[in-house]
């Protein structure tokens, strides 16, 4: 099958740091390859990728020095180049939300869509009842509900390349935070759970420019001020299985519709229990008392957080190895790519030489 994949150009693919649509595109479109399928990827020009690479940026745009860009301009002109291949692939796979719209409605039968975002927005119920053909993916089920109505083809849940990460059989004694500093991640609440059981917490966070001053103003002081807290930063790929793999529990205490949560399952291909807040997807990644507890307060938090410890690690990693690697997901969206094209209008198939020599031998007879 010749498939087309399109990323958002916002991070390297895969990132470098923190980026989670990004990094799943990366590993779906290396699966795929491993599969055996026929794979392009358009993304920046320094993607690390087996398929075979179109750049269309010098480099992603987060990460780009310069202080003047445009992210429009770099995404139009991204589909510009997809549109000009399309009748190249059978399957073109989109990861940028809506934008391609407006310029791939004659193609819409060939395109997969999936959305990595939230979608209780303003706005978006217009744009999918304009565009009802495009076909869409949902990364949890949770994440459809605002849009119902809309071409919902599959629900497919992340995946990661198991051998990326090191199962650890036994942690340090110490817990996680992995993520991003935000009001929705509650940071605050990981700092309490930790300092409330008297345990050492490690954060490698993020902090965007949108959610500097609520870093500075309620997350750094507690931070400071607790030496149960250390805080680390940003941290790539190479270094999480000895953050999350060392850890008693990856602490996921969200207060929003999470689409999916990429941590929750790179944690648990590291072997690491996670404590999650009943809330968005987490119900449909983690397993309660097996691969992790979900809470609905912060009372059972500090208690799941405290029982972590007891889960066993190596049924974690198992299950991560069977719901959610690389491997995993690229089979299941074969299947919604399969569905695609067995829907799809073909025209009719052209005939044999043969066929056209004797229609074309019986046409000259009967003009004779």
């Amino acid at each position: 099958m010749k498939i087309a994949q399109v990323t958002p150009l916002y991070e390297a693919v895969p990132p470098k740091l923190y980026g989670g649509t990004e990094r799943v595109v990366a590993h779906l479109t290396d699966a795929l390859v491993d599969l055996g399928h026929d794979v392009t990827l358009f993304a920046s020009a320094e993607a690390q990728t087996k398929a075979r690479l179109i750049p269309v940026r010098d480099q992603a745009i987060r990460l780009d020095p310069a202080l003047l860009k445009s992210d429009l301009a770099a995404h139009m002109t991204m589909l510009s180049e997809v549109l000009a291949r399309a009748d190249a692939f059978d399957v073109i796979h989109f990861h940028t939300d809506m934008i391609h719209f407006p310029f791939f409605e004659r193609h819409a039968d060939k395109t997969v869509t999936t959305l990595h975002g939230r979608l209780d927005m303003k706005d978006l119920p217009e744009i999918y009842e304009r565009w009802p053909k495009f076909g869409l993916v949902s990364i949890s089920d949770h994440q459809r509900r605002p849009l119902a109505f809309a071409n919902w083809k599959a629900t497919v849940h992340h995946g990661m390349p198991a051998e990326q990460y090191r199962f650890s059989p036994k942690s340090e004694g110490h817990l996680a935070f992995l993520g991003r500093i935000s009001p929705e991640k509650r940071p605050d609440r990981a700092i309490e759970i930790a300092t409330r059981l008297g345990k050492k917490l490690k954060m490698a966070a993020k902090v965007d420019a949108a959610d500097k001053i609520y870093y500075e103003t309620r997350i750094k002081p507690q931070i400071d001020a607790n030496p149960l807290i250390e805080f680390i930063g940003e941290i790539g790929d190479h270094q999480k299985s000895d953050f999350l793999g060392g850890a008693d529990a990856l602490l996921f205490p969200i207060d929003w519709p999470e689409p999916f949560g990429l941590v929750m399952i790179e944690a648990m291909a590291c072997g690491t229990p996670v404590v999650a807040f009943r809330c968005g997807s987490t119900p449909e990644i983690i397993e309660d008392g097996a691969t992790g507890f979900l809470v609905d307060t912060m009372e059972q938090a500090i208690s799941a957080a405290d029982l972590a410890p007891l889960l066993d690690r190596e049924a974690i990693r198992a299950r991560f190895e069977l719901r959610f690697s690389a491997t995993a997901m690229a089979r299941r969206y074969l299947d919604v790519y399969g569905d695609l094209l067995a829907r799809r209008p073909f025209a009719e198939p052209v005939l044999s030489d043969v066929v056209v020599a004797l229609r074309e031998d019986r046409s000259f007879a009967a003009s004779a």
